[in-house]
């Protein structure tokens, strides 16, 4: 038996009633819902949903849905539901649905006890079906999909009429009964609304509403052949759970009055309105369905987690925090029309809220070894250095400091262009938290690279002053030789060189993958208080950027995945090398 559910109508005497003097700020959706509130439209509720369909991982244009969905319901006292549109059984899985789950908590958001699923009306749904049939406001047509295709007309053309149209209710409620029974095949026979076959609007010309498909689902199994199609049980989904604001994204404005249309034609216990608002989308990524299952299917990229993919589970293996999320999609505001967002405003919220709560710590990339000659071999000192400037509560940390450290490869050059301040011959630069040294001499090996440093320091710039008042035009990071633990640091580019990837002649979108999209660095040297970190924890790698421990990190195997760069502040780059994004 199918369980069946019915809409909770539920007063909320605690909700605001925002005031509409007080609006003009709001977004078009939010004055809409106030004013609703106001006039006290569906008793004065506001009950939102999120459906998203359990064939893929979620996305970061998901992401702007679930804020907006689960933040009105919020700000208004009302209530949000998470509801799975389940009616696809041949590309639905159980490990989609747990991370949609795992998603949306993920972005702070919950839905108490308001779990549902379009499977879970699929009784009710079957019997609305029957309501349209009964009505003569529906048909079963024995057309192929071919035929639908090309009696349905173009945008310039109206569409025919089905040979299969003037069956009568008898027919139709036998053959619809049968369908569901499983007495025909895939393709045989679609259920259909009747409505206009001339409409200006294609989606309501006669649109199908059920099909039969052979496939196990995942919930129910092999219990229904006969599946409803999106539209319908949107709506009518929408209708049972008492939703009052069905928020879409802009591609189903189109479909807005065939939404309508099932609402009215039946006895339904509430009708909610549709509204819509344009996505987001980000340059350089892609987000259609289609393309990241071929990324992850035909292995472009490791998984839907990979910390390249614009998953909300790879953008958090990266090292992308929710809030962070959630105010790059607040700032970008709800718009009715589609846009695309440059990516580096969503790399710059996640710098704004890490550079907040970010532990830093020093990590050399590329090791070059530098020796001190004239400091004690056999002295070490354990300096101090700042956890977070931004966050005085977080204190100090000690990094030991010995005769032997590594610095940058790129921070020296023996024959440096004219806007390079960092080491060279004969040169002082200050180390970070420690002492100013000067670059004496450079050992290189039987090709003629620079493998080694021979340096001398200044006592007297302990923690890094000079009594005389000398400062050093560049400040670098290190790391002792002798306390350095190894690890391995994955740096990632965007996946595309192209802003707005799309498809070449062949129609293949991958032609512009980024092939340098990963960079693995296999010996990083770090300081030793990296040791403990514990997969996801978040830090600055100071003047490199910030780093995520990977789900593959564990001690003594440390992985760092990169998650966005600084802003190159404190150098410039030579001419002709590439500046890091």
């Amino acid at each position: 038996m199918h369980r069946e559910v019915y809409v909770r109508i539920v007063v909320l005497s605690h909700m605001k009633s925002p005031d509409l003097e007080a609006t003009s700020g709001l977004d078009f959706i939010r004055t809409r819902i106030a004013e609703d509130v106001k006039a006290g439209r569906n008793g004065g509720r506001v009950h939102t949903r999120f459906p998203p369909e359990p064939n893929g991982y979620l996305h970061i244009g998901h992401a702007k849905s679930i804020c907006l969905n689960f933040g009105i319901a919020k700000e208004f006292g009302g209530l949000c539901n998470l509801r799975f549109d389940d009616t696809n059984p041949s590309k639905e899985e159980v490990e989609y649905e747990e991370s949609i789950k795992r998603d949306v908590k993920w972005l702070g958001f919950d839905w108490d006890d308001r779990l549902f699923y379009a499977s879970d009306y699929f009784g009710q749904l079957y019997q609305y079906a029957v309501q349209l049939i009964q009505s003569d406001k529906a048909y079963v047509d024995s057309l192929t999909a071919d035929q639908i295709r090309e009696y349905r007309g173009t945008l310039t053309e109206p569409g025919k009429d089905s040979p299969y149209r003037t069956r009568t209710i008898a027919e139709n409620l036998e053959l619809f009964e049968r369908m569901r029974a499983g007495d025909f095949p895939e393709g045989a026979h679609v259920l259909r609304a009747r409505i206009d076959m001339r409409s200006g609007n294609i989606n309501l010309r006669d649109p199908a509403i059920f099909r039969v498909k052979y496939a196990s689902h995942y919930r129910t199994g092999s219990q229904w052949c006969l599946y409803p199609m999106y539209d319908f049980a949107h709506a009518l989904s929408d209708a049972i759970e008492g939703i009052t604001h069905s928020l879409c994204t802009l591609e189903f404005e189109d479909h807005r009055p065939l939404y309508d249309w099932f609402l009215e034609q039946l006895q339904l216990p509430h009708r909610p309105q549709q509204i819509e608002f344009a996505k987001g989308f980000i340059s350089y990524t892609v987000v259609a369905k289609r393309k990241l299952r071929t990324l992850v299917f035909d292995k472009r990229v490791s998984g839907w987690d990979d910390p390249r993919m614009p998953t909300l589970s790879g953008l958090r293996r990266r090292g992308f925090t929710p809030e962070a999320i959630r105010a790059f999609w607040e700032s970008i505001g709800i718009a009715k029309r589609d846009s695309t967002i440059d990516v580096s405003q969503l790399e710059a919220a996640v710098r704004d809220d890490l550079n907040k709560k970010a532990p830093r710590a020093m990590a050399v990339l590329r090791p070059l070894r530098v020796v001190i000659e004239n400091y004690p071999e056999d002295q070490v000192e354990e300096l101090d250095a700042v956890n977070n400037p931004e966050d005085a509560s977080m204190g100090k940390r000690k990094v030991p400091f010995s005769r032997i450290v590594y610095i940058e490869r790129d921070d020296f050059r023996e024959n440096p262009p004219k806007q390079f301040f960092r080491l060279s011959p004969g040169r002082e630069v200050r180390l970070r938290y420690a002492y100013f040294i000067t670059c004496t001499s450079v050992v290189k090996d039987e090709n003629g690279e620079v493998v080694e440093l021979r340096c001398s320091y200044d006592p007297a710039t302990r923690g890094g002053d000079a009594p005389d008042g000398r400062s050093p035009k560049a400040t670098m990071h290190w790391v002792s030789a002798a306390h350095a633990v190894r690890g391995e640091i994955r740096l990632y580019d965007r996946l595309f060189n192209d802003e707005r990837p799309s498809e070449d002649e062949e129609g293949d979108f991958t032609s512009s993958l980024n092939p340098n999209s990963l960079e693995v660095l296999a010996d990083a040297h770090l300081e030793p208080s990296l040791s403990s970190a514990q997969p996801g924890d978040r830090y600055q790698f100071e003047r490199m950027g910030y780093f995520c421990a990977d789900l593959d990190s564990k001690p003594g195997a440390l992985v760092f995945n990169r998650t966005v760069t600084l802003r190159d502040t404190w150098a410039r780059i030579e001419k002709g090398l590439k500046k890091p994004r």
